[in-house]
């Protein structure tokens, strides 16, 4: 409670520090800061708008790549992860990409020889994740039968 009594105290404090900084910054300044400072505000105020077109040009650039690559990837030709083109051979018919040495047989079992560090760990995640996601798609397929069923029931009752 103490600290809340002291809390308009802190902030005059602050005020006040605030403005006799503020002051003193401008009344201290000789005419060689004076000048430095209008050539600095004045430069910006030239550049600005030559920013501002050049970051808008360079924006537009990153949106329109974007958006060839999420088309390209709606097309199942670029891998949305890496950017980079993916084979037609390599794209399942679910059109995911196919990752080397990791298929469905490879979930149930682990390799015995070679270094293969962590490669239980990463096979029970995508298995940990595969059925979440199934699980999700399962539950937004229940739902959509069910407001199915009740449109139904509201346009034939």
């Amino acid at each position: 409670m103490d600290q809340l009594a002291e809390l308009p105290g802190l902030l005059n404090t602050w005020k006040d520090n605030f403005f006799r900084n503020s002051k003193s910054a401008f009344t201290t300044m000789d005419t060689r800061a004076w000048i430095r400072l209008v050539m600095i505000v004045g430069t910006y105020c030239l550049i600005r708008p030559y920013l501002v077109k050049m970051a808008g040009r360079h924006q537009q650039r990153q949106h329109e790549k974007a958006n060839a690559n999420n088309d390209a990837a709606a097309e199942g030709m670029i891998d949305p992860r890496t950017g980079r083109r993916v084979e037609a051979a390599n794209v399942n018919a679910k059109g995911k990409v196919a990752i080397p040495g990791v298929g469905d047989e490879s979930d149930e079992e682990v390799e015995v020889g070679g270094v293969s560090w962590g490669k239980s760990a990463r096979v029970r995640q995508r298995k940990f994740i595969r059925t979440a996601v199934e699980r999700e798609e399962r539950r937004l397929e229940e739902e959509d039968a069910e407001s199915d069923k009740e449109i139904e029931e509201l346009l034939v009752g």
